[in-house]
């Protein structure tokens, strides 16, 4: 039920990238490629330009610092009632580690507003521009402090992340970039993204909601309450959990995937078991905030895999816990091809 909460048998009905986003969960994204990845495992046809274009040029996409404090593809048109949900205690948080090392109040704000004066004057600017700048003015930046500058900047609703400029992404004016934002009373934003999360998670509870969205969990339950005539209970292994009324179709298995690492399927939810064995938790997160790409099938983990690029040939190495049943070769080489199509490479099993 949560793989098909989670599209993982690609609906014909998802064809953009926003509508996966949408559709499957604010997409995390502080990896690019694994950010493009998941919307490949849950759409047919995307490829990876496809995700690029819509978020800088169709601008259908939108990058921000929503929940856990992580970098997110977002729907545009979410914006303006997503962001403000996250940007007070996210700011506090951030306005504190800057204090800690060393910056005040005083000199978080002028370096504030220096920054929105260097994108007015000189349009889209990268995080190194930025720095250049905020050292002439006489700032002292360590790697902390310009990163934290760089995340307080996004969450005031003046500037955003925009285009991209080689390997680095601009800070632009956000009215320039997308225009308005269509904001909502706190209580709707929370029900909003309550919805948002059954629909992409069920069955789940209200405490998987809080810790996927690092929410209080009394906002969590008054989200919850905000679609209560929307959701049903259902009994899972003993325990009771909540779903929407009208629940996602899964496809015909096996449905075999390949999730790039930090993948929505394995952030949504306070335990992980009913889906990894504990035996091999340290294989897939072994700590440092590390969430390793992995296989499914029919939504269980099992195994892990990886990639390296030479030129336009891209070797997969698969790494399964225990040797997996020989039907599932093709279908593994299938994912595998289909990566190499997504990314514009020539992907093949390697090992």
């Amino acid at each position: 039920m949560r793989g098909a909460s989670q599209a993982l048998h690609r609906p014909a009905g998802l064809r953009d990238p926003a509508g996966v986003a949408r559709a499957c969960g604010p997409i995390q994204a502080q990896d690019p490629r694994a950010a493009r990845l998941a919307f490949r495992a849950r759409a047919r046809g995307l490829t990876a330009a496809d995700v690029d274009r819509a978020r800088t040029e169709e601008r259908s996409l939108f990058r921000a610092w929503v929940m856990r404090k992580t970098v997110h593809l977002i729907p545009t048109e979410d914006a303006g009632w997503m962001v403000p949900l996250f940007a007070e205690p996210t700011t506090r948080w951030s306005r504190r580690r800057l204090a800690h090392f060393g910056l005040d109040r005083d000199g978080q704000d002028r370096a504030l507003a220096l920054m929105h004066e260097f994108v007015d004057r000189d349009g889209p600017l990268t995080r190194p521009e930025i720095s250049e700048r905020l050292r002439a003015a006489g700032f002292e930046l360590t790697d902390q402090i310009k990163a934290h500058l760089w995340f307080l900047a996004t969450l005031d609703g003046e500037l955003c992340l925009g285009p991209d400029r080689g390997a680095q992404t601009c800070l632009v004016r956000r009215s320039d970039w997308i225009g308005g934002f269509e904001q909502r009373p706190r209580e709707q934003a929370l029900a909003e993204l309550a919805r948002r999360y059954f629909n992409a998670y069920a069955p789940a509870s209200e405490r998987d909601f809080a810790r996927w969205s690092r929410l209080p969990l009394g906002d969590a339950r008054k989200g919850v309450e905000g679609i209560a005539r929307e959701l049903t209970e259902v009994r899972v292994g003993g325990e009771v959990l909540l779903r929407p009324k009208r629940m996602k179709r899964a496809g015909s298995g096996p449905v075999v995937r390949l999730l790039g690492a930090f993948d929505n399927y394995n952030l949504g939810y306070e335990r992980r078991d009913f889906h990894l064995p504990a035996e091999h938790v340290k294989q897939v997160v072994p700590g440092g905030g590390i969430v390793r790409p992995v296989i499914t099938v029919d939504g269980k983990i099992v195994g892990t895999w990886s990639s390296k690029r030479s030129g336009k040939r891209l070797a997969v190495t698969l790494e399964p816990f225990t040797e997996l049943d020989r039907e599932l070769e093709d279908a593994l080489a299938e994912e595998v091809a289909d990566i190499g199509r997504f990314e514009g490479l020539e992907a093949a099993i390697t090992g």
